[in-house]
């Protein structure tokens, strides 16, 4: 498709969207008396109508049972996950009984570190991305710091080579193959926070397997996002939040996942806690604990019903669309934004560090900006546009197939010309 930067064929392209629809199914803030475009899927995604009456029903349930709401009523919330399970399965490329919705993400990758960060003499480091999210440099650094060891010695960062933003996979499998027989654990994001790059969760699976290590994945920027098939490609174990694409609510409930592989694995340790106990014998109060054998082991506390209830109003949504539907109209949007951006930046007065290859990037798109960033950022608030903000002149976007248009990608993206030229 030829495409052109114009309002007529940003409309055209949206008059041929099968999925617009679904706009109206979400709450969209305004800015003074106009709704705004939102861009901040990648960040915060926007509150589905039906979450409300999903939380309500949860809290009228509350009202009617109290404790018996466990068991009885139209949706007993013993039995709730069943109707998450089977749609975030789809979502990340997994068997249902390799995912659980539980906690919040860092609590996740560090249970699951507990269980696959495992360092020995000979076997100790762990090899991620630089400018990882915070809470991940923190979560190993502590891991480490628990086993008595050296931050220095053990964590190995992958840079971009100098004067680069994008790390490329080839330094990537380089540093896994350097470091062979020292690797416990591969640890990397599905989508870099800064960048939006995508990373190759096969190939670097497949290297680490390669050299004995395990491989884990933080998925916070990819669930929902990307199309991802965790099992297939034999992932160790990966985790995500649900407030970003999945649109969730703020704080929402998080996701883990263990691959089929690992669990009938008996030397894997885990913490545990009485949800993670087998269903059949959870409310026996015994002292023994029984392991299913699904990722639900890895559970403790008891299942926060309100949070549920707000991610499976997102979810339904997400059944309703078909994920692949929702793919496959994300590249386009993405296509077009890439596209239009280009075709505006004729005094190269910003960089797009997101990287070009549509198959190293999803919904996000980084523009650093190379004069009055934090201005232009400013001035596209008060335009109407939702956006997001990083040091030190980093603005991202996400145009998300739920809620944005191609006519949204074209009025920001106007709205940016316009304020470049006058910086």
């Amino acid at each position: 498709m030829e495409l052109e930067y114009n309002l007529d064929f940003a409309k055209s392209l949206d008059a041929k969207d099968t999925l617009k629809h679904f706009k109206e199914q979400f709450y969209i803030p305004y800015i003074g008396d106009k709704a705004s475009i939102y861009f901040l899927g990648n960040s915060l995604g926007l509150q589905p109508k039906t979450a409300q009456n999903e939380v309500l029903n949860v809290m009228e349930n509350w009202a009617n049972y109290g404790v018996e709401g466990f068991f009885i009523g139209d949706e007993p919330w013993l039995n709730y996950h069943k109707e998450i399970t089977p749609i975030i399965s789809k979502i990340v490329g997994a068997q249902p009984q390799e995912v659980v919705t539980m906690n919040h993400l860092t609590v996740n990758l560090h249970l699951l570190m507990m269980s696959f960060y495992k360092p020995t003499k000979t076997r100790y480091k762990i090899i991620c991305e630089s400018k990882a999210f915070p809470s991940d440099q923190y979560t190993f650094q502590s891991q480490v710091k628990m086993h008595g060891l050296n931050i220095d010695d053990c964590i190995i960062e992958v840079t971009p080579k100098e004067g680069e933003e994008i790390i490329k996979l080839e330094d990537i499998i380089d540093t896994i193959e350097k470091h062979n027989d020292s690797i416990a654990l591969v640890c990397f994001s599905g989508v870099n926070y800064y960048t939006g790059q995508v990373f190759d969760i096969k190939k670097i699976t497949a290297a680490a397997h390669k050299t004995g290590a395990y491989a884990g994945f933080d998925l916070a920027h990819a669930a929902g996002n990307i199309a991802l098939q965790l099992h297939n490609w034999n992932v160790d174990f990966a985790c995500w939040c649900n407030y970003k694409y999945l649109n969730s609510g703020p704080g929402a409930i998080a996701g883990a996942f263990v691959h089929q592989n690992n669990l009938q694995n008996k030397k894997l340790k885990r913490l545990e806690g009485w949800w993670g106990n087998d269903i059949t014998n959870r409310f026996k109060m015994e002292k023994t604990f029984t392991a299913p054998a699904t990722a639900e082991a890895w559970q403790m506390s008891t299942a926060p019903m309100m949070l549920l209830a707000a991610h499976k109003a997102s979810l339904n949504i997400f059944e309703e669309a078909g994920f692949e539907n929702l793919i496959t109209k994300s590249k386009l949007l993405s296509q077009y934004l890439f596209f239009a951006l280009t075709e505006i930046n004729t005094c190269n007065k910003f960089t797009i560090l997101t990287p070009l290859n549509h198959q190293e990037r999803g919904s996000q798109v980084s523009i650093s900006v190379h004069k009055n960033a934090k201005s232009i950022f400013d001035e596209l608030i008060k335009n109407g546009i939702f956006a997001d903000w990083r040091e030190p002149n980093v603005i991202r976007v996400a145009a998300v197939p739920l809620y944005n248009s191609f006519e949204d990608i074209y009025y920001f993206v106007s709205i940016l010309q316009h304020l470049l030229s006058h910086n």
